[in-house]
């Protein structure tokens, strides 16, 4: 569920060449009404397979925001044709999975398999998208554990200055502002079976779905196991592309104070007004990298290595895949310490707003991104989840084979013109989660 941060990692099956062909080798086709890309690569046996619905939290109504994640909830608590234990027998007995995750902006699909399990597993999933069972003891069952996720939620410092920062930047209505979690424990305390049913009616249909099937796979019988498993089904919403964010006039230091916590979670920054596939959000992302990325980005060199104040601090851009994003610092410290790591990330913050990033700082920035690009797109999992996210940007699939150079191409002046034009440090909103010294 959308609310708490999750990567998804796979590691299935040999290393993948990416030797930058995607667009060559992928074949792209409307199957049933489906986005379907298979790409066949080296690797033997295994297939990875991920997916997107436009079902996110986001169209739920204003009445009830926890609709969409109890709807995708349902999805594997049994269908019409199998209870959840048969479908869970029938994928150990193969030693796949299938599992399905509701965030902001859609529904998120992933399996896995081998080779000769495919037409199980794309059978089950469209039986488990298109006929869940709507148990009315599993949505019980399922409305507990909602609540029981978001109340643990609460006790994270992570998420409490996550989901504050979120209504903190953007306004009412944007795809990407968080509802209350007081909102979101009375819509699932008071949703019906009924009004589940009613958004999987209208929101679950071939129209938006998406589907990226990398590995071990034959493109024609790939193809025809779409169309037999998903054959007459109709429906899905398209829905069209919000406007973007504007100022909400909130505090711009806030605090969420949380008694006896170890550390104290601080996210920093604004909304960029960005979308990925728009001019400037590479840049942006490029400088962002500089700044914030990693063991040698500034922030780490500074505010952790040399002064000490911190064990984890990074920026980046995010959220910026389906609607415009954001730009934010994320830090922990400890209570004694936030004063001081506050200013310290100012100080890093005000030099590399105002002097930009040096041509030897994005050189060899270049160079680390060239080579986790490579190791992003070396397994199925990464480069399924590559194609399927560049799609979702509206995107071609060759901008995966263009990514390097156009990093490559970047230079300071554009980098630098980048940061000035879509980031303000006075109009960035400072949200301190946890034990804060003084607060209440």
């Amino acid at each position: 569920m959308k609310h708490i941060p999750y990567f998804l990692i796979s590691v299935c099956g040999l290393a993948i060449t990416a030797s930058a062909q995607v667009a060559k080798n992928a074949v792209r086709q409307s199957v049933n009404g489906i986005d379907l890309v298979v790409l066949k690569t080296g690797v033997q046996e295994v297939v990875t397979i991920r997916g997107t619905l436009a079902a996110g939290d986001s169209l739920s109504p204003d009445t009830n925001p926890a609709l969409a994640d109890l709807t995708g909830g349902m999805l594997d608590k049994g269908t019409t044709t199998h209870d959840k234990f048969a479908i869970a027998q029938l994928l150990g007995d193969v030693g796949a999975s299938i599992s399905f995750r509701t965030d902001q902006n859609a529904l998120a699909i992933n399996a896995r398999c081998l080779r000769k399990d495919l037409p199980l597993v794309i059978g089950l999933i469209s039986e488990q998208l298109r006929s869940p069972a709507f148990s009315a003891e599993e949505f019980a069952k399922l409305k507990k554990q909602f609540a029981g996720q978001m109340k643990l939620a609460l006790q994270e410092t992570d998420f409490r200055a996550g989901d504050t920062f979120s209504r903190s930047i953007y306004p009412v209505g944007h795809p990407n502002r968080q509802a209350p979690v007081t909102d979101l424990l009375a819509g699932a305390d008071k949703t019906t079976l009924d009004e589940v049913k009613a958004f999987h009616k209208k929101y679950y249909g071939p129209a938006t779905l998406r589907l990226v099937l990398v590995g071990d796979v034959d493109v024609a019988a790939a193809q025809g196991e779409i169309v037999k498993s998903f054959a007459g089904w109709t429906g899905g919403e398209v829905s069209p592309h919000p406007a973007k964010a504007t100022s909400v006039d909130a505090p711009r230091d806030q605090t969420v104070f949380m008694a006896d916590k170890t550390n104290v979670t601080v996210m920093w920054g604004q909304t960029t007004g960005l979308r990925y596939n728009e001019p400037d959000a590479l840049a942006l992302r490029v400088g962002t990298a500089v700044f914030g990325s990693g063991f040698t980005g500034r922030l780490m060199a500074n505010v952790r290595d040399k002064e000490g104040l911190t064990y984890g601090i990074g920026s980046f851009v995010t959220n910026d895949t389906f609607v415009d994003g954001d730009w934010r610092i994320q830090a922990n410290f400890a209570p004694a310490l936030l004063d001081k790591g506050v200013e310290s990330t100012k100080r890093q913050l005000t030099a590399w707003y105002r002097d930009g990033v040096t041509g030897a700082e994005l050189a060899q920035r270049k160079t680390d991104l060239a080579g986790s690009y490579k190791v992003g797109l070396s397994t199925t999992g990464g480069m399924a989840g590559t194609i399927l996210t560049t799609l979702n940007r509206d995107l071609p699939i060759s901008f995966i084979d263009e990514y390097p150079a156009r990093v490559a191409a970047l230079t300071t002046a554009q980098v630098n013109a980048a940061i000035k034009k879509h980031l303000d440090p006075e109009k960035m909103v400072l949200v301190k989660a946890g034990s804060v010294t003084g607060a209440k």
